[in-house]
């Protein structure tokens, strides 16, 4: 098999998540390309699309959520990412065992809470919620808990939130707009049930073609599923060494990598974006020593600038006041002049897109 390089896999990586050229695609084809994106931050997917795309504008992902295209619901590794809507009615059945981890083994909502419950009625009462109006969790919370007062109201909606292929629905998630998160279900929203026959195979093709190539374990870490160690047996891939680390790891054998060598633009990605969470072994952006001498908040709360293609800064978007925002980055490895001058070029341009019609400016903090 041929040996792989940590720049052999960046490079890869980068070429199919369209990081090294924005493309001229739409939206949707890019949210489907990259088997959706992290949303959390509601906004942030549309830094990831403008860092991808020749021409991207916030109206156009606005749109798809309010025309029920796209939609923000629980997804792998049991975290928020936003979907393409038929995407999400085909893929949602097969990270449900992550979903009922979530609710089933967490200290604060499972356990003993939801110990002897009938589930399968807690379920059906908080769809008939559901189906007067979409809810936010106090809503929710205030429904279950006449019909269960001995139990804990906030552990009922959580199980309903997890085991329910529920989502987000818009202002949420829309430019310009906001409020609190309120559910309905995929059925309920999208007119139509989540897929009856899911293909795992499909999804972990799909997810090669954007992440790979990548190691089982890589593949696991993305979906939050385990054994499929199975799945990559019986499918047709081609094989490679991880230089550094000796692992195995597959691609599609259609794809032709990129050289390692290829020069990479200054990309500046949103908070929790996929390319730096859907591996096992993060290496390939950012050294382990140096990512975990971060504190946790500064990960959570601000998003990555890659230089050469890897992770060299942190940035955030300090709003003052309606008229002036300040783009705020600072390095987390030493920067040359002309890392320095690629970074604040490109988020310059970045500054132009998140803060349009106000005056801003990028500064580098200590």
């Amino acid at each position: 098999m041929s040996k792989l390089s940590l720049r052999a896999l960046n490079r890869a990586t980068l070429d199919r998540q369209w990081l090294i050229e924005r493309r001229p695609a739409s939206a949707l084809e890019a949210i489907e390309h990259l088997v959706g994106m992290q949303a959390q931050v509601p906004l942030s997917p549309y830094v990831g699309l403008w860092s991808r795309l020749e021409s991207f504008e916030p109206s156009e992902l606005a749109g798809l959520l309010e025309d029920r295209k796209a939609v923000r619901g629980s997804m792998m590794r049991a975290t928020i990412h936003l979907m393409s809507s038929r995407d999400f009615l085909e893929i949602r059945p097969l990270v449900q065992p992550r979903l009922e981890r979530e609710v089933f083994q967490n200290q604060m909502y499972g356990r003993k809470r939801l110990e002897g419950l009938d589930m399968d009625a807690v379920l059906r009462a908080g769809t008939e919620r559901m189906a007067s109006s979409p809810a936010t969790a106090v809503q929710l919370r205030e429904h279950l808990q006449p019909l269960w007062p001995d139990r804990d109201a906030p552990s009922l909606a959580h199980a309903v939130r997890c085991l329910l292929p529920t989502v987000q629905i818009p202002p949420r998630g829309v430019w310009g707009k906001g409020g609190n998160p309120t559910m309905s279900t995929a059925e309920l929203w999208l007119g139509s049930p989540v897929s009856a026959s899911p293909s795992i195979d499909e999804v972990v093709l799909r997810y090669l073609a954007a992440f790979g190539p990548a190691s089982v374990a890589d593949a696991q870490a993305w979906a939050g599923l385990t054994r499929l160690a199975e799945v990559f047996e019986r499918l047709d891939l081609r094989a490679y060494t991880d230089a550094e680390t000796g692992h195995v790891l597959y691609d599609l054998p259609t794809i032709e990598l990129p050289d390692e060598d290829l020069p990479v633009p200054t990309r500046f990605l949103p908070e929790y974006d996929n390319l730096l969470l859907s591996h096992a072994d993060r290496n390939r952006w950012i050294e382990d020593a140096v990512r975990e001498r971060l504190l946790i908040q500064e990960t959570l709360t601000r998003g990555s600038v890659l230089y050469d293609g890897r992770g060299a800064a942190l940035w955030k978007l300090v709003k003052q006041g309606k008229k002036s925002a300040v783009l705020e980055v600072e390095p987390i490895l030493p920067l040359s002049a002309a890392a320095r001058d690629s970074v604040l070029e490109e988020g310059e341009r970045l500054l132009s897109f998140a803060a349009s019609g106000t005056s801003g400016e990028v500064r580098f903090i200590a």
